[in-house]
């Protein structure tokens, strides 16, 4: 059984935390997921979006520092799927957005300015996805979210692996400090200010480990996400909520899809 839901700050959020740490964050998180490829259990979920949408854009909101895109564009591109990706964040890590565009032959580009994900900005149209970033977002802002994708009649992707079981939550506070120290010398780019801000003044790693718990405790359950769903209250749209594992250990990646309706369809909520 899940913890109750409790919605504590997080640093990261929050306008006055500084840009150097937030970045430095981003850039763990993005190194977590490539090197551990957590972006796999997307890859059908969004594949299957994608053909029934006939969606060929995807606008990535709350990139962070640009995530599983990268990896999960050339998979998308196995299954036959030429998708462009378009980073957008409220705090935008250019450096890492830049680094992503130029190394995807044209295939990812990124908006420089900040972008709301409650109001995303008309011409950004396209399939939006949110990787391991809803939890950010109370109730009322979430709704307002997938409201602003279906008043666009625009679909919408939420895919998040934070969850609220204690085991998560225990394992995470455990070893987290420890998977920082010993990834830090293998990201890349490598920067001096990695070894300052992990080893000599832990800010990352702090910022990390309590961010990520809140994380956990943010998280929505499938049943919370088709709740959240029930009230954006627009016509001809349709969700899908569920979970399915992450690989063979005991992580689960928790999503919720939704898509303008084709005229035969019956609502799925």
């Amino acid at each position: 059984m899940p913890v109750p839901r409790v919605h504590l700050f997080e640093l990261e959020d929050q306008p006055w935390f500084p840009a150097a740490i937030r970045d430095l964050a981003t850039d763990y998180l993005r190194f977590m997921e490539e090197t551990f490829a957590l972006h796999r259990p997307v890859v059908a979920l969004l594949a299957e979006a994608l053909r029934a949408t006939g969606a060929d854009r995807v606008v990535d909101l709350c990139s962070g520092g640009a995530g599983p895109v990268s990896a999960l564009r050339k998979e998308l591109a196995a299954e036959g799927l030429a998708v462009r990706f378009t980073l957008t964040d409220r705090f935008p890590n250019v450096p890492a957005f830049d680094r992503a565009a130029a190394a995807s032959g044209g295939a990812i580009d990124f908006v420089a300015d900040p972008v709301d994900a409650r109001a995303v900005p008309p011409e950004l149209t396209g399939f939006r996805t949110l990787f391991n970033a809803f939890h950010h977002f109370r109730p009322a802002d979430a709704v307002a979210v997938l409201r602003d994708a279906a008043a666009a009649g625009q679909p919408i992707g939420v895919f998040e692996i934070p969850d609220r079981r204690l085991s998560t939550l225990a394992m995470f506070l455990l070893l987290t400090p420890l998977a920082i120290g010993l990834a830090t010398p293998f990201i890349r780019p490598f920067r001096w200010r990695w070894l300052l801000w992990t080893y000599l003044v832990p800010l990352v790693p702090l910022t990390c480990w309590w961010d990520g718990a809140v994380s956990h405790l943010r998280a929505y359950t499938p049943a919370e996400l088709e709740r959240l769903a029930a009230e954006v209250g627009v016509d001809g749209y349709s969700w899908r909520a569920g979970r399915v594992p992450v690989g063979s250990g005991p992580g689960r990646l928790t999503y919720l899809i939704g898509r303008p309706q084709r005229p035969a369809e019956a609502p799925a909520l």
